[in-house]
């Protein structure tokens, strides 16, 4: 028979070997490559990683932190591409924030909340960012490491910035509806063109192309926001 003093020295030596292998064992999956499944920070419970629902210990139904890698063509179930269905990118914006926005954590922990928080945030950001034509460019040359910084006239020809120039003065100049109207359609025929031919940069693989063509239409957008201004009543 063992004697108590026995079996607690035993266990204690059984604390250390599944320490010891438990060491060796990530230290061995950490040499070979392989990622290590995070814990839910409530319970411990290993995440399953792709298993559809990343936003749920699928254990204990904790929401857990956003994931800090995943892009915004990730997030909203996109196709990193130029040509997006915004329908589609609209229906995938009212499942997420039905899944994680804060009205549904107001009787959660405060770490569940502050997580609900992250969450709505981040997917208010990647659905606007994705919508426009002109933020999804500028995001895509993002992930690529390029950035247009705000004010920059890459590759904006002194022809061009005449042109900017022009409907800038008949913007001020308008005097009626119908002028306005008439501005308005010249910026949304200039609008799809850019959208169009964008769109190719980027199928092509021509980066820099996209740079000046996003460049082009920032201005352009400046007038549409001038545009949405002066109908809106003071």
């Amino acid at each position: 028979m063992w004697g108590c003093g026995a079996r607690a020295l035993l266990g204690v030596w059984e604390v250390r070997l599944a320490g010891f292998l438990g060491r060796r064992l990530l230290g061995s999956n950490a040499a070979a490559g392989k990622s290590i499944a995070p814990q839910c920070w409530n319970c411990g419970h290993a995440r399953e990683v792709g298993c559809g629902d990343e936003f749920f210990c699928s254990h204990c139904r904790a929401l857990q932190p956003p994931d800090p890698t995943r892009d915004y063509f990730s997030l909203m179930n996109c196709n990193r591409s130029f040509r997006v269905d915004v329908t589609k990118l609209q229906h995938r914006y009212q499942q997420l924030q039905r899944l994680v926005h804060p009205d549904f954590f107001s009787q959660k922990s405060q770490t569940e909340k502050h997580f609900s928080d992250k969450h709505s945030t981040l997917v208010n950001d990647a659905y606007k960012t994705l919508q426009a034509p002109l933020t999804r460019g500028l995001y895509l040359l993002k992930l690529q490491g390029i950035e247009i910084p705000e004010g920059t006239d890459y590759k904006a020809d002194s022809q061009f910035l005449v042109e900017i120039m022009e409907i800038n003065e008949r913007l001020a100049d308008a005097q009626s509806e119908a002028a306005m109207e008439e501005i308005e359609a010249t910026v949304r025929a200039k609008q799809k063109e850019f959208t169009d031919n964008i769109n190719s940069a980027f199928e092509q693989g021509d980066f820099e192309k996209a740079k000046e063509l996003l460049t082009k239409m920032r201005y352009f957008s400046n007038i549409e926001e001038k545009i949405k201004l002066s109908k809106t009543p003071l």
